[in-house]
């Protein structure tokens, strides 16, 4: 809060070191990652009595952004488990990120895309979709590490992929607005 408040006092004096303070306030990609695997990680741990039985249910997810050291290998095929999403990537050795996919707004509606200007920046892709009516919108997700746990002694299952958060899509009654691409190849 503090440097948001410095901020706005620098910039309303007007010197030249405006944007350079100001630069402190946005988030950096290792935060705006942290901030989405944060989203995909989840805890459960109920357990119900009845008639003298007792029945428990653990589920533990835990995902934290993966930074490759060679961006190239982040290139590949992501699938959503279950729903009709897919994303196919070509990433450079400069992060630079080429790429089409495939979503199902609805059960009746579903459309294709192309990624332009994308550019991962440690963990972090940012691009925007073009569809091909030529509408575009923002998009931005992270690579990362999601374990699961279904029991407090269990050693997990760990997969790779890509996970972002946007417009929320409803298929069969349930509504989606968060999606985990698994890497397939």
């Amino acid at each position: 809060m503090r440097v948001v408040l410095l901020c706005l006092t620098v910039a309303g004096i007007g010197t030249a070191t405006t944007s350079a303070v100001c630069a402190q306030t946005r988030p950096s990609a290792d935060a705006k990652a942290n901030a989405i695997a944060a989203t995909f990680s989840k805890f459960k741990n109920k357990s119900v009595e009845k008639r003298g039985l007792r029945k428990g249910k653990y589920l533990k997810v835990e995902s934290e952004p993966a930074v490759l050291q060679n961006p190239t290998d982040y290139s590949g095929k992501y699938e959503v488990s279950d729903l009709p999403f897919r994303l196919d990537l070509t990433v450079n050795r400069d992060g630079t990120v080429a790429g089409t996919g495939y979503e199902a707004l609805s059960e009746d509606i579903s459309r294709t895309f192309t990624l332009r200007n994308g550019k991962i920046d440690r963990a972090l892709l940012t691009a925007t979709k073009v569809y091909g009516d030529g509408r575009t919108e923002p998009f931005e997700g992270a690579f990362m590490n999601r374990s699961t746990y279904e029991s407090p002694t269990d050693k997990g299952v760990t997969v790779f992929g890509f996970g972002t958060m946007g417009r929320a899509v409803e298929i069969h009654g349930n509504t989606f607005d968060r999606f985990f691409y698994q890497k397939s190849r």
